[in-house]
């Protein structure tokens, strides 16, 4: 693939002047879903195997990419945090490259595309060049991961409000998210990407009235066969993921619905739990 990867033109996910581009160049924005190849929508699954070109993410299963058609150019675009790679102005070069030049176009995402996945942010540059797409929603890991688990992110009786939070912030954002309200109103918080700054996390809720005894859960590699499931309280959260190392790609459970996981772990050969190190 000559393609450059820096350089070139800035496509801005801003809304421009619309351009048409030429007939029969479509994008599919896919969500592959959180992990496990067999999580993928049948729409998804069309749309890999019509591709002529397909953009894939660094957490894809590689099971997925048997759909693709012989002769379908894959092109692994994936960016690892910390480490030099693709950047996002060249990711959207190539798709309303591909797409002008009348060719069907993958987009191969993890999760949903919408949640987290810069998809919204995509579609705005394929709209503002006049590109044809179409999103392909996917399971997100902050619904698919605690279903793994044995934690419904809503019950009746333990929790009724759920949101799903970034763990990170775009590189220069000024707004803070609404640690009050998160620490009070809303039941169970599901955050992605929060490894990282988890001791920051954790210092924002109980410094805004969240409990120390609230039960976690960290579930790392949430739906695939390497699935691995810590639970604790937000107070012991930090020397929980250290002392069983946990690292990215990690869902962060945080209410009373955590709880139910002693009942309702099904997926995991082994329930790893503060109990049994205990």
């Amino acid at each position: 693939m000559d393609i450059e990867k820096d350089g070139g033109t800035a496509i801005s996910p801003n809304p421009i002047k619309i351009r048409k581009s030429r007939p029969g160049g479509k994008v599919y924005l896919v969500g592959g879903g959180p992990g496990d190849p067999e999580l993928i929508t049948v729409k998804g699954v069309r749309a890999l195997r019509e591709a002529d070109v397909i953009l894939v993410d660094r957490l894809i299963h590689p099971a997925l990419l048997k759909y693709a058609r012989p002769g379908a150019d894959l092109v692994h675009c994936g960016k690892s945090p910390g480490s030099p790679g693709w950047n996002q102005e060249a990711i959207n070069r190539l798709m309303v490259k591909h797409a002008r030049a009348g060719k069907t176009v993958t987009r191969l995402k993890g999760g949903d595309p919408f949640v987290y996945g810069r998809g919204g942010e995509e579609a705005q540059v394929l709209a503002g060049h006049g590109v044809d797409f179409e999103v392909i929603p996917g399971i997100t890991a902050g619904i698919a991961a605690p279903a793994c688990a044995g934690i419904p992110v809503t019950h009746r009786e333990y929790g009724s409000s759920f949101a799903l939070i970034t763990g990170h912030r775009k590189q220069g954002a000024e707004e803070e998210l609404r640690w009050n309200h998160l620490a009070r109103g809303v039941d169970t918080l599901a955050i992605y990407m929060g490894v990282k700054n988890l001791p920051y996390i954790r210092e924002q809720l109980l410094s805004h009235g969240k409990s120390p005894d609230t039960p976690v859960a960290l579930i790392q590699w949430g739906t695939t066969g390497a699935q691995y499931t810590v639970t604790g309280t937000l107070g012991e959260v930090i020397d929980l993921a250290r002392q069983h190392e946990i690292k990215s790609p990690t869902m962060i459970v945080i209410g009373e619905v955590v709880r139910l996981r002693e009942q309702l772990a099904w997926f995991e050969n082994r329930d790893v739990t503060k109990k049994e190190k205990a």
